[in-house]
């Protein structure tokens, strides 16, 4: 898998454009979208007024040095919640540059038809070359060797090896052909050999990757549920704390103890959430940065959230767990078949399979024919086939009908079971128990089947990838169950799951076992994630709550998941959902803390409003500030440099430990529960030190 990581969280760039654009979100109508930061925007306003009217002349307020020392740190606020917003956009527009790269116009051979004016004649088709930004969807275009592919599309015909490494990072070519679950391409990518024909399957600013640019740029960014109730919880407290300081007003009146303007704002901005406040977007947009470096498009930030949440994790067996490519061998013919003739049908019904199970068992069978003999046997038959048999999912069976009828098979035992026992032949015993014991061992029996009679079974061997087991036991810590899909058989399927370590299988699934899967678990209330590339796994992909498609699977997968990997990589759903969980769980440690050092701040301002007309008060003065006026700006200033302080920490994300929901809760409570209260009394005493100095 590849990454694309920075170097560092903050480049010069990137900074200099976060500045800039600190500024330019102080508009009101970008502002009013974070109701606390907006509620902030306007004390700034009102303490600018201040300022303004004792220029003029008022004398209630205090001196004009100490409102315009309030009023700067109020603006630096305001400017340092921006600035995390706009430098969490300005790394995911460096990271959208990066793809943007790859949709800079390129030259496009449109096949263009003519259609004939002249019955009986055929249409004709002629090459137009235009810029790719021309291309519409369901135009088809030609690339040959050399060539640039100009638009996300299907291969609809030809074969070719594709350089991918614009888009994945990764050197070594790819092969994509016309059919199968290899046919997407996608644009940016160069054509390396061979010739092939693409259908577009997007509108020019509609691929998945313009997409994913306009949603790092923030531009179509839109919140996620959980985003909008942390907001309007904020939005709540915010309420409750106007209430609180609106109603101190009668109170100081009664105790003859006049507060300021200045001393207002002050209680008020430091007791609302506005370190959350503040973070809260950069820490939505730093979630897809993250997913993004991770070289997964995702079509919404919801979906990088809901992988946090994530109960089940449906894994293909092969190429997930498994390395995938499955090899034959060995062959056991039935009683009464001799080995040749049964090696000679195994190769036959594999001539029409492209698979890497098919390859290999051609090439074992030219490794046991060391004479050649059963080779020119084979031409000759394959002269005569007649016509092939595709593998199918719902048949699971593929091979050859030669010229003489002569129908050979191969495919899972259940397969070539039914095949047999409908033409009322019956399954060998020697044959069964050959089944069991590969089965057992963790192989995959293919029976043969020639004229519906069992000729025998080709053992396929796969290996278990390094290291699963370990993950597997990692997501059981998050309290995540995973599910293996395979199509083999369940005594397969059993040895696997076992010594892979996953909870669960479905063995010898269909599309549909997956898709009643998935729902059987939704309707008991968990969220279901899976990864799929062909056109079978769209309805699956559409119904799990976050569905990750190959970039190199088909149309119809990529259009139904909410996730494209452009890695291609099976493992990586398990990394997209620690990137969801370390996205919920920044946003929660953030929240906690922010709450938590609320209480610090109300134990500064609050004696300082009242401890001269009320000086049994000096009790609550537990940090023993130095006077009223250095208690409140020690307050607003650590209110406000702490902002920028947290921003590391949000655009990186806390560092995610699988140790369990409950586990998580109580290390978060006493590192930032706790952290929150401490920090505050200690860094607003310094700060308090400082300020004494000049006043």
């Amino acid at each position: 898998m590849t990454t694309n990581k920075s170097t560092s969280l903050f480049e010069s760039k990137q900074v200099k454009e976060a500045l800039w654009q600190s500024f330019v979100k102080l508009n009101p109508k970008m502002m009013i979208k974070n109701p606390v930061m907006f509620t902030v925007e306007i004390g700034t306003a009102i303490m600018f007024a201040v300022c303004v009217s004792i220029l003029m002349g008022a004398t209630d307020q205090g001196s004009f040095i100490y409102n315009l020392i309030v009023f700067l740190i109020l603006f630096v606020t305001l400017l340092f919640a921006n600035f995390a917003e706009a430098i969490a956009e300005a790394r995911g527009k460096a990271q959208a540059d990066s793809l943007r790269k790859t949709r800079e116009e390129t030259p496009a051979k449109l096949v263009k038809r003519e259609k004939s004016n002249v019955a009986g004649q055929p249409d004709t088709f002629h090459i137009l070359h235009i810029s790719s930004s021309q291309l519409k969807k369901n135009d088809i275009f030609i690339c040959e060797a050399g060539d640039l592919i100009a638009a996300d599309g299907e291969i609809i015909e030809g074969l070719a090896t594709i350089d991918e490494s614009a888009i994945t990072g990764e050197s070594a070519p790819v092969i994509r052909e016309a059919g199968g679950d290899k046919s997407s391409v996608t644009g940016g990518t160069k054509v390396l050999s061979d010739k092939i024909k693409v259908k577009v399957t997007s509108e020019p600013g509609e691929s998945f990757l313009d997409k994913m640019i306009a949603l790092v740029e923030g531009a179509s960014r839109q919140k996620t549920p959980n985003e909008i109730a942390l907001t309007i919880l904020l939005a709540a407290f915010t309420l409750i704390f106007v209430i609180v300081c609106v109603t101190l007003k009668p109170f100081a009146d009664y105790a003859n103890a006049p507060i300021t303007i200045a001393a207002f704002i002050a209680l008020f901005v430091c007791l609302i959430p506005t370190t959350i406040g503040g973070l809260l977007s950069a820490i939505g947009i730093a979630g897809m940065d993250r997913a993004l470096r991770a070289n997964v498009i995702t079509k919404s930030g919801k979906a990088v959230e809901t992988a946090g949440d994530i109960d089940v994790l449906l894994l293909d067996k092969t190429g997930t767990i498994t390395i995938g490519n499955r090899k034959a061998t060995n062959f056991y013919p039935t009683k009464g078949i001799t080995f040749e003739d049964f090696v000679k049908s195994a190769v036959l019904s594999s001539l029409a399979d492209d698979t890497p199970e098919g390859k290999s068992i051609l090439e074992l069978g030219k490794m046991l024919d060391e004479n050649s003999k059963m080779q020119s046997d084979i031409s000759l038959l394959t002269d005569n086939i007649s016509h092939t048999i595709k593998f199918t999912a719902e048949t699971r069976t593929s091979g050859v009908v030669l010229k003489d009828g002569t129908d050979i098979r191969k495919g899972a035992q259940d397969a070539a079971k039914k095949i047999a026992e409908q033409a009322r032949n019956a399954f060998p015993e020697d044959t069964l128990q050959q089944v069991i014991t590969i089965s057992s061992n963790g192989g995959t029996p293919l029976v043969v089947i020639k004229n519906n009679e069992i000729q025998g079974v080709i053992e396929l061997q796969d290996i278990i990838k390094t290291g699963m087991k370990e993950r597997f036991e990692r997501l059981r810590r998050m309290g995540i169950k995973t599910v293996m899909v395979t199509g083999d058989n369940p005594l397969t399927a059993k040895f696997i799951a076992e010594k892979a370590g996953v909870d669960d299988f479905i063995a010898e699934a269909k599309p549909e076992d997956k898709m009643n899967y998935i729902r059987k678990e939704q309707a008991e209330g968990r969220l279901v994630a899976m990864m799929g590339d062909g056109t079978n796994d769209a309805p699956a992909l559409a119904q799990a709550n976050v569905g990750v498609a190959m970039n190199s699977g088909t149309q119809a997968a990529k259009e139904a998941g909410n996730m494209v990997d452009l890695d291609n990589d099976p493992t990586k759903l398990i990394e997209i959902v620690e990137i969801g969980k370390q996205l919920l769980m920044t946003r929660g440690t953030l929240t906690t803390f922010s709450i938590a050092n609320d209480v610090a701040k109300y134990f500064a301002i609050v004696p300082a409003l009242f401890i001269t007309a009320i000086p049994a008060l000096q009790g609550l003065n537990i940090m023993h500030l130095h006077s009223p006026e250095s208690a409140i700006l020690s307050a607003v200033i650590f209110n406000a440099i702490i902002i920028p302080i947290l921003i590391p920490l949000a655009l990186r994300g806390v560092e995610y430990r699988p140790i369990g929901a409950s586990a998580i809760l109580k290390r978060n409570l006493l590192i930032y529960g706790l952290g929150g209260l401490i920090v505050p009394f200690i860094g607003i005493k310094l700060i308090d030190l400082i300020v004494t100095l000049f006043i």
